[in-house]
């Protein structure tokens, strides 16, 4: 097996550049990419906050915010989405802003969002 305190003093020598050409031949080789460990590096280094603002939110939560003087209706679309029974449904719209559904998926939040402002909900996803 290599001497790996020998790698890391090797490591540890390299310029930028060359890290960056290290990095590219990786990827290369085994197919991965090092884009984290640069995302990582990169706040570390005075990158600042531009690294949060690449990545992308893929959990939302549906929360309901009013119920638009449509209680009974927003009532029922909350009862079909979540499952719950009449009452725990009315305390959830009445108990507004509440969470309606948490964690789900952009494409299944807009869906949420679609039928409870249909029935009358103001709806924010957070």
């Amino acid at each position: 097996m290599a001497d790996l305190q020998k790698i890391v003093d090797d490591l540890s020598a390299l310029t930028v550049l060359e890290a960056a050409d290290l990095a590219k031949l990786l990827e290369e080789k085994w197919g991965v990419s090092a884009a984290a460990a640069v995302a990582v590096a990169g706040p570390a280094a005075g990158g600042g906050a531009a690294a949060p603002a690449a990545e992308e939110k893929t959990e939302f939560d549906v929360i309901l915010t009013g119920d638009g003087g449509k209680k009974i209706n927003v009532i029922k679309e909350v009862r079909a989405i979540t499952g719950l029974g009449l009452t725990e449904a009315k305390t959830l719209v009445e108990s507004a802003p509440k969470a309606v559904k948490e964690g789900v998926n952009k494409d299944e939040a807009e869906k949420l969002k679609k039928q409870l402002e249909e029935a009358g909900a103001t709806v924010e996803l957070k």
